[in-house]
């Protein structure tokens, strides 16, 4: 699945310019390189100004960094963007039924469409969410899709993120810098707004208020603090949507409620947008070390009392082999063939499945079941022959941590150059809120893009930079 010549977003074979990108093709060329060169640096200096970093675990030269910025957008035609949403929004709804059944009768497994060990010896599977139902029987409010692209109509989904997707403040901040930047751009090319997503975000987690709920419902967000890597995100949508930051301190329960400290006492949240992850949520049902969680924050849950936001357990619809039977789940609860395909997948839990994966390590991607932000994965045809071999020890002691996938070749779109516009690979996580009111996908979302020729790793922490994505109006 990979090829000499991957498929340039931007340009055809024959050099000619694709429809979407020609207006601002004819821009660029218009443009003096010096300018763009000041523009870029000036971007630079916004992100520097404005605080917007990332944490990277366990490396102890640099606690904070700023994540590089493209000027180039990222431009996705009209036609392009209505089929893919209905692909997602068609594997959003199979994600969230799933949940539901998995912590109900399980009828999947009934059916023998997903072995019972998928979700049995699953770590990410809470057991003290059976039986529970969330308000409107929402479980994933806010959902992001890796989505990467090999042809013209060819995109795969490359992993779901149904737990606690971030990001989403770099989609904001890259389209605020672009307008900042190059207002006449956005008078020549009919974009899509992204601007309204805090506010659509704060009403749809409004919607899915429990029935505890008096009045408007009170929205905050729980973040574990300031040395979190995605802190600035939570303080940013916090702010954008005009609610308080919390952290676990900052809440009790009260009366059957869980309450924020106010300057006029405590006062009852509603709905609680948790960035924490569900072993921190409470020491009284989860780990009894929590210095981050709420004790006995789940209990309300449970009673009805709040919307936790991810719910609780979500985390298993991310795990890397429930991935491989997506397109199973999609069918199964839809009774529709997947509109987005899967990258092909083989779960090294299974002996056949490791040995192909032994055999051919060079040319594989293997990826952790709950690995997530490019850490713990082998790129196979970027290892060297002690990175392999360390690799393989790996893979032969706990083979039912990964999953292992073809090298995909990558569409690539042009980045800013000393040298002027150069292709780079990239992948798309659009942002996807759910409510009992329906379903609002972002027109565009977050690209990210691998700064390094050649490279596939798009991850920030491992390098990669971002980019504002443009989805045209027809």
């Amino acid at each position: 699945m990979t090829s000499q010549n991957p498929f340039d977003e931007m340009t055809l074979a024959d050099g000619s310019i694709r429809e979407a990108y020609q207006t601002f093709a004819d821009w660029f060329a218009a443009e003096d390189p010096t300018r763009l060169r000041a523009k870029a640096r000036e971007a630079e200096d916004v992100f520097r100004l404005t605080g917007i970093t990332f944490n990277v675990y366990g490396d102890p030269d640099a606690s904070e960094r700023l994540i590089p910025f493209d000027i180039v957008p990222r431009i996705i035609a009209a036609r392009e963007w209505a089929k893919l949403s209905k692909g997602i929004e068609q594997r959003v709804r199979a994600l969230n039924a799933f949940l539901h059944d998995i912590h109900h009768r399980q009828e999947i497994v009934r059916a023998g469409r997903l072995p019972v060990e998928m979700i049995a010896r699953n770590d990410a599977f809470l057991n003290q969410m059976i039986g529970v139902s969330p308000p409107g029987d929402i479980y994933t409010h806010i959902v992001g899709i890796d989505l990467v692209r090999t042809g013209p109509d060819q995109f795969y989904v490359l992993e779901d993120n149904a737990r606690t997707p971030s990001g989403v403040s770099y989609m904001l901040e890259n389209r605020e810098t672009m307008l900042h930047m190059f207002p006449e751009l956005f008078q020549q090319n009919k974009v899509q707004r992204v601007s309204r997503y805090p506010q659509t975000l704060h009403s749809s987690l409004a919607a899915c208020a429990p029935l505890a709920c008096d009045g408007d419902p009170v929205v905050a967000v729980l973040t574990p603090g300031i040395h979190n890597s995605a802190y600035y995100e939570h303080s940013f949508l916090a702010d954008q949507m005009g609610v308080e930051l919390v952290e676990g301190h900052d809440l009790r329960v009260v009366d059957g409620r869980v309450a924020m400290r106010t300057t006029q006492g405590y006062k009852a949240i509603d709905v609680l947008y948790r960035r924490v992850d569900d072993d921190f949520l409470d020491p009284l049902n989860f780990r009894p070390d929590s210095q981050l969680g709420v004790p006995g924050i789940f209990d309300v849950y449970r009673a009805g009392g709040i919307t936790i936001a991810n719910a609780p357990g979500t985390g298993v619809a991310d795990d890397k082999a429930i991935y491989s039977y997506m397109p199973d789940i999609v069918e199964f609860y839809t009774g529709e063939k997947p509109l987005l395909e899967n990258v092909p997948t083989w779960r090294c839990s299974e002996p056949d499945a490791l040995a192909h994966v032994l055999d051919n390590l060079s040319e594989l991607v293997v990826k952790e079941v709950h690995g997530s932000g490019g850490y713990g994965m082998l790129i196979g045809p970027a290892a060297s022959k002690k990175e392999l071999r360390a690799f393989r020890k790996k893979l032969e002691a706990r083979p039912s941590n990964y999953i292992a996938q073809p090298t995909l070749a990558l569409s690539t779109a042009p980045i800013f150059t000393k040298k002027g516009l150069s292709p780079r690979h990239l992948d798309l996580r659009p942002f996807v809120l759910v409510s009992p009111e329906g379903i609002e996908i972002t027109p565009g979302g977050l690209t990210r893009v691998a700064l390094k020729k050649g490279s596939l790793v798009v991850n920030s922490s491992q390098g990669g930079g971002t980019k504002d994505t443009w989805v045209l109006e027809e």
